[in-house]
């Protein structure tokens, strides 16, 4: 069965690596006949959560910013990649804010199961990704059907297309798109 795999990427660095591994995972979805839609949150503009709750009551934010279509797509998706870099151990802000904005989600029915996690970082410790594992479980916590189905870390790469001397990555962020 065709899925459709939305890929969500955080970072707002031109030429970022979590761009180009972004870019490649939907290779992968693309090349297992998946129906892929990439969405950059640079250039976006992402309010905070008001707390507000009239999302809860609406199901639309009162907010006008560029969130409103994101969610729309995330909502009809059957999988969704973030790819984020690590800040200080965890997710960027951006991508802490777009999940935040998803509470018209909450208590209503979405697509979404599988969710993937590719971050970057200049760190290469194995557990460097483990605190924005942890975010992104808080969120999924919040979907009963959906759940973290995997995703990796790829270490040593602090400056912008840092990439191009660390190709082990690019198969991985390829392999990970495809297996789905």
């Amino acid at each position: 069965m065709r899925k459709k795999v939305l890929i969500i990427s955080s970072s707002l660095r031109n030429r970022s690596n979590s761009e180009i591994l972004a870019r490649e995972a939907a290779r992968g979805v693309k090349a297992a006949g998946n129906e892929v839609k990439y969405v950059s949150l640079k250039d976006k503009e992402i309010r905070y959560c008001l707390g507000c709750m009239n999302c809860i009551k609406s199901e639309q934010c009162v907010q006008k910013d560029d969130v409103a279509p994101i969610l729309t797509d995330m909502k009809e998706a059957d999988a969704i990649i973030f790819v984020s870099p690590i800040y200080y151990y965890s997710i960027s802000g951006q991508l802490k804010t777009l999940l935040d904005r998803t509470l018209p989600f909450y208590g209503r029915p979405y697509l979404f199961r599988d969710i993937y996690l590719i971050t970057v970082s200049a760190d290469t410790a194995e557990d460097t990704a483990k605190r924005a594992i942890v975010t992104l479980g808080g969120w999924i916590d919040c979907f009963d059907k959906a759940r973290f189905a995997g995703g990796f870390n790829a270490g040593g790469l602090n400056d912008a297309n840092a990439i191009k001397e660390h190709s082990e990555w690019l198969p991985r962020a390829f392999e990970l798109g495809k297996q789905i």
